[in-house]
């Protein structure tokens, strides 16, 4: 202390000297950015023996890099270098897309109109008897969003036979018309051209390779039917048009127009409202027929073919691409006689895995009684394709569209929200364009309370967002939107659409 005294650091009795007020500060030199960042350089050791160290620096940017990297990796699209999968700005589901081949029909509500007359249209069901609290949940919401007003008939069918209790409880959900119809073995079951057992040996190879639905024969039969029968069927001969509805699907938005109407006025085709990738190893050689079809009748793709293609690198002029095999031209398809190609690649292309998701689908049935939809259905058919491996009508309905439509002949429904399964489209609500709802207290549910609770759900609504299109709808959240998820296509529907639009 003695010497402390006499260096002058303390005072008698101990207290520090004073200095004027703000004399330290003053007389503190100001530090430089450099010397305030001197400690990043301090190093730490990797082990508290080890003889490497790293700087401190290092160790805090390297975590910020990493996340950078990946975020950087997330947004480009796997299967282009050069596309976007969430463009910058805004997430794809209320990103605005190009109007040059389509666009919304209506953004927000309207007062439903239902002075006009209604489109030679119909609902149809594909359930059994076993399904029937499923089809009541589908019922309820489609009328509660859009049939309430519209009043389109419902067609049923079934590989067996309705019964009572089904059909009088489907009856008090709707006040429309409600017919029921069974499939007969002529559009269900095995062809007479097919050996059952060769048939249901690959059903079963199917189930053991654990195929999803793979090994039940009556999903191989539901997907024939809806690939090449449905519009076939006797009920549905008097429709032009048809929407599906599958059980155990929810509706979130009001649809306050006539999309029947609209897709008529805009000379559209068919509709969708969820592009998705099918599972590889259901289709591995779905692609190798439908490109085969597309070459023997000489079709030139109207621009919507693209949409179900790898992007092709670019051909070095030394080494192009080799056209379809000889053999192609000389063989039968149909007679199972096509060569052991590439059972994914055709003319240098090869399929992206891309479908309109045909559980949701409202499309003219014009196009499916075509002549050409129907030698598309025959060549596909007799390949065995539906049997030996587990074709789905989705994949048949987008390669034929992609072959003999544009893409001025699509609609995408992205006013629609819609859910089936864990898959789900929901829009945002369009800003300004909401209107005041109108109770619905349907007549089936007995109490009283529990009905006006359940109405009351849906008038709590989801705030509106810029770019927005939907009207009322209220979206589940206990699942993403499939247009945030990895097996989207919305980017390629973008592609052929026109592209984003400019902010």
């Amino acid at each position: 202390m003695d010497l402390l005294r006499q260096l002058g650091g303390l005072l008698p009795g101990g207290r520090p000297p004073q200095l004027p007020l703000g004399q330290g500060e003053k007389d503190k030199p100001r530090r430089t950015l450099a010397q305030r960042l001197q400690y990043l350089r301090r190093p730490l050791r990797l082990r508290g023996n080890s003889s490497i160290s790293v700087p401190l620096g290092v160790v805090i940017l390297f975590p910020c890099i990493v996340v950078i990297l990946i975020l950087v990796l997330f947004v480009r699209h796997p299967s282009s270098p050069g596309r976007i999968l969430m463009p910058a700005g805004a997430p794809p589901g209320i990103r605005k897309i190009s109007e040059k081949y389509d666009k919304v029909f209506v953004t927000g509500c309207l007062e439903p109109d239902t002075s006009k007359p209604r489109a030679n249209g119909a609902f149809v069901v594909l359930a059994r008897n076993k399904e029937l609290d499923g089809v009541i949940q589908s019922i309820k919401s489609i009328e509660r969003h859009f049939n309430r007003w519209y009043h389109y008939p419902y067609v049923f069918l079934n590989d067996g036979d309705f019964d009572d209790t089904f059909k009088d409880t489907v009856k008090n959900y709707t006040s429309a018309p409600v017919e029921f119809g069974k499939v007969g073995p002529d559009m269900w079951g095995f062809p007479d051209w097919v050996d059952p057992k060769v048939a249901k040996e690959g059903i079963a190879k199917q189930g053991d390779a654990a195929v999803m639905y793979g090994g039940m024969e009556s999903y191989h039969s539901m997907c024939r039917f809806y690939s090449g029968f449905f519009y076939k069927h006797e009920l549905l001969q008097k429709y032009e048009w048809y929407w599906r509805l599958e059980p155990e699907i929810k509706y979130f938005c009001d649809i306050t127009y006539d999309p029947f109407l609209k897709m008529i006025e805009n000379n559209k085709t068919y509709g969708f409202t969820i592009a998705v990738k099918e599972l590889r190893e259901t289709v591995p050689n779905i692609f190798r027929y439908a490109s085969a079809y597309k070459r023997l009748n000489n079709i030139t793709s109207q621009g919507l073919w693209e949409m179900f293609v790898e992007p092709q690198p670019e051909k070095k002029p030394e080494a192009p691409e080799p056209g379809l095999p000889e053999e192609i031209l000389r063989s039968d398809p149909g007679a199972n006689k096509l060569p052991d190609i590439d059972p994914e690649a055709m003319e240098g292309e090869k399929y992206n895995m891309c479908h309109f998701w045909s559980n949701f689908e409202i499309a003219r049935l014009d196009f499916f009684r075509s002549k050409a939809y129907e030698d598309f259905f025959q060549m596909m058919d007799h390949s065995g394709g539906f049997w030996m491996e587990r074709w789905g009508d989705a994949p048949i309905h987008s390669l034929a569209a992609g072959a003999l439509l544009g893409p001025r002949d699509i609609h995408y429904f992205r006013d629609f929200g819609y859910r089936h399964t864990t898959i789900q489209h929901c829009p945002a609500n369009a800003p300004a364009r909401q209107l005041p709802r109108e109770p619905y207290l349907e007549k089936t549910t007995l109490d009283e309370k529990k009905r006006i609770e359940e109405d009351k759900y849906w008038d709590e609504y989801d705030t509106p967002k810029e770019n927005g299109v939907g009207c009322r709808c209220r979206c589940d959240t206990d699942i993403v939107d499939v247009e945030g998820k990895e097996g989207s296509c919305l980017a390629e529907w973008v592609d052929v659409a026109g592209g984003w639009a400019s902010p």
